[in-house]
Order: structure tokens, then sequence, then C-alpha cells
């Protein structure tokens, strides 16, 4: 991990920290997250371990728990230690507001009793505490959402170039790839530093599930692809193998009717099996089912619908071990043949479950998406586990785009001609969108002041 070639990064963390605008950012309202993100991002552990409470209590999450499955709170099996104490085990509630506890009539429910942590976003403008029906109180922890990193989705502001497109236009082409190599690995050891924190908390395949999980669900439903990879760990699919598929399904949300009249013929056979398979688990995993409104299924191509990705998400649970082989080789052709070679009956021709089956065989997995995924987790696991990648890593080939990075490339590069070329390995486009968040996003000045244009002059 302490390559020589990464000390490149250095300067760009220096010139980045050197850099932070010290006025207000550009989004001054913070996005509040949903309840189920907050959740999710909680067990992620993204808020971090070590807390101080509303009593000022110091508060250490000794275990995250499980998600529970009966009624009660989010969490179940957890344990913190206050002030250095012997670990204490039971169960953390979260909610938005502090209030909540009582408005949601937790403080009556005897299911909280065994709560140690309650966890919340917003506080009251009142005095409050958390009791529970044995008139115990429990520690308070308040989470600021704007310290989240890489946050699910977030507004974007609308392209125009910025005011570094200027000195940028007038480098050499090596000074600007060497100042998009040095964004790029910084943002690959921020990635890495974050999987170790994952991997501390809940173990190296079930984080490197989760970032698959949340990769297949694409930008549009990240986070419940994420939910699902915690709310069904991969070690509870891997000891119920038959029924993985029908578990991803049922927890999913997509297998609340029971009325196979609602599908085509030759859909009812394999939704009979999978609610065949997922009833007898469908009352001890009632409290864990998605809501409907968790997923977001238009706006993206049919061959994208999240039914089909989660096939894929079983079809990895079960074909795990070969999928680990390959990883511990080092084997990278290995990976991609094995994800494009994911396949299914029913999923390789249709594009939802009510849809008509299409004539045309389609990847269950597709070539962008087995690129997105090697890019965005499997190169960062990888490198969180001490194995150099950047070789490797610095030579993949760029196949996707987004708003976010067409939006980056607008602002730094306005016209220039060489921005494609530019753009045409995925750890430039990396380092672009590294820049874009440093600075575009952290600017509210229309560009006036932000540092970026001055620090380029002097990049060597």
């Amino acid at each position: 991990m302490n390559n020589p070639q990464f000390s490149i990064n250095n300067r760009y963390a220096e010139m980045r920290a050197a850099a932070r605008i010290r006025e207000r950012a550009l989004f001054v309202s913070p996005r509040v997250p949903s309840e189920l993100e907050l959740q999710a991002r909680w067990f992620a552990g993204d808020f971090g371990r070590a807390f101080v409470s509303t009593n000022g209590d110091k508060i250490d999450i000794v275990q995250f728990g499980t998600w529970n499955r009966e009624a009660g709170p989010d969490f179940s099996d957890a344990a913190i230690s206050i002030n250095g104490s012997d670990p204490i085990r039971g169960s953390i509630e979260i909610d938005l507001l502090d209030r909540s506890w009582e408005s949601h009539g937790h403080a009556a429910n005897p299911a909280f009793e065994e709560t140690v942590l309650h966890v919340f976003i917003e506080k009251s403008d009142r005095e409050f505490f958390t009791r529970t029906k044995s008139n115990r109180e429990i520690p308070q922890v308040q989470v600021d959402p704007t310290a989240l990193p890489d946050a699910f989705s977030a507004n974007l502001p609308l392209a125009r170039p910025g005011r570094c497109q200027a000195p940028l236009k007038n480098l050499p082409e090596e000074r600007v790839c060497s100042i998009l190599d040095a964004a790029a690995k910084f943002r690959l050891q921020r990635k890495a530093a974050r999987l170790r924190r994952e991997i501390d908390n809940h173990g190296r395949d079930e984080v490197l599930f989760q970032e698959i999980a949340a990769a297949l669900g694409y930008k549009e439903n990240k986070l419940p692809f994420t939910l699902l990879a915690q709310r069904l760990p991969l070690k509870f699919l891997r000891e119920h193998s038959p029924d993985a598929e029908a578990l991803l399904f049922g927890v999913a949300g997509f297998l609340q009717a029971p009325d196979l009249d609602i599908y085509s013929k030759s859909t009812r056979k394999y939704v009979r099996n999978l609610w065949d398979r997922w009833w007898p688990h469908r009352d001890g995993l009632q409290r864990l089912i998605l809501p409907a409104k968790a997923w977001r299924l238009s706006g993206s191509r049919p061959a994208n619908h999240p039914q089909r990705r989660i096939a894929a998400l079983a079809a990895l649970a079960v074909n795990w071990p070969p999928f680990m082989r390959s990883l511990n080789k080092g084997d990278q052709n290995g990976l991609t043949n094995f994800l494009l070679g994911l396949e299914h009956s029913f999923w390789n021709f249709h594009f939802t479950l009510t849809a008509e089956p299409s004539p045309k065989e389609m990847a269950l997995v597709g070539e962008s998406r087995v690129a997105d995924i090697l890019a965005n987790v499997v190169y960062p696991f990888e490198f969180s586990s001490g194995r150099d990648v950047w070789s490797e890593f610095s030579k993949l080939p760029a196949r996707l785009s987004n708003r976010r990075l067409a939006t980056g490339a607008t602002r730094l590069f306005g016209d220039d001609p060489r921005c494609a070329q530019f753009l045409k390995t995925v750890t430039h486009q990396q380092g672009l969108l590294q820049i874009y968040e440093d600075f575009c996003l952290q600017d509210n000045s229309d560009c006036a002041q932000c540092p970026f244009p001055e620090q380029m002059q002097k990049w060597k």
C-alpha cells in the first residue's frame, strides 16, 4: 500500500485540502436521506463507529447487529460500549427524528425493551429522553447526513464551462493526464479505505457481495439492492441455496401477488416455483420486505430492470466459490468471463415478470456492467487487500458515461477537442469525477473563487 507510484496522489490530497472552499457549499440545504437509506448507511458503517451521545457519553459500536426480522427495533443482536465499558448487547433503533421514539409508540412497546441505542438525525427544540416501557433510559446519538461519503444520489447543476477550462486547455496533454491520474489514485485509495472499514464490520465476502449488489442496482436502484444484500446476507443465501432466488425476489417485494392469472402462460411455471419456495420463509421475513416505493422501475433500459438483476445476484450467490477462486487468483479475465457467463433460462429471454418473452436472447449481465463492477468494486476491493492493481486498473477502457461525468467534462474542458481522448480510460474518468466533486460541487461562487484553475498552473 506504500507503493511509490501512489506518491503523486499525496500532492492531489494536499492540493484538495489546501483548496477547501471556506464559504458555504453550493447546496446549502443538505439532503436528508430516507429512513431506509439511513438504515443502510448506518449498517454499512458510513457514519463511523465512535460517537458522543446527547448526554456527552462516549459510545462505541462493537457490533452493528443484524436486520431485525420481527416487530421491534431495526437491528438486533448489536453491541455497544459506553465510556469504555464492557460490551452491552441489545437492539438499535434508527429514526429521522428524536421524537419519533415517542410518536411511534416505542416507549410503550415491549418489543423495544432490549434497545441499547437510539440513532436519529433531527433534534427536537425541547429536551427529550428515550425510555423503555420499564422506564430505562436509552442513550441517543445524533448523526449528520452531510458527513456521508458517496451519497446514493445528488442533484447536479446544469453543465456549462468553468474557469478552469482555460488553463487546462493550455497545458500539455501529459500534464493533464498526470492531474487526472493523481485524482484517480486518490479516489482509489479512498474507496479502498472505506472497504477496509466495512470489511472490519462485516467480513470480506459479505462486503464484496454487498458492493456487487449495489453495482447491479445501477444509480437508480443502488439503495434497494444494498438493502437486499444487507437483509439477506451471502451466508444466509448460501445456507438456503435452493431457495436463494425466491428469497431475493420475495424480500424485494416482487412476490406479493399469489394470483398467477396476472402472468402470461410462459411465466406462470417460473413464478409458481418462486412462490412455492418463498412461501415457507414468508412469515419469518415479512418485516424485511422492501416497500414498492423503494424501487425505481422506470427511466432505464428494459434490459436493466431490477428483476433481471436480482436473478443475476441470486446466480452469483449460488456460484460464489468459483467466483472467489478467480478473484483470489487475480484472474481478471476469469472474473469477466464468469460474470458474462451468468445465465438464466427465464431471464435470458424476459425483461420483467409481466413482459412477454423476447425473441432474442439477452445477457444477464452485459459487458458495460461487468466493466463497471471491475472498476468500482473489484479493483478497489483488491487494492484494499494490499494488491498492487494500478497497472491493470489504468488500462481499463471506458465503456460508460453518465450525467455527472458529462457535467464534469464540460466544466473542466469546455470545447477542448482533446476531451474525448482524456476520458478514454476508466482511471481518467474516475479522476475527473474526483476533481468535479472536490471543487465544482464545493464552490458556490460560480467559479469566481474556486482555486482549482490557479492550482493547475502550478502543477508539475
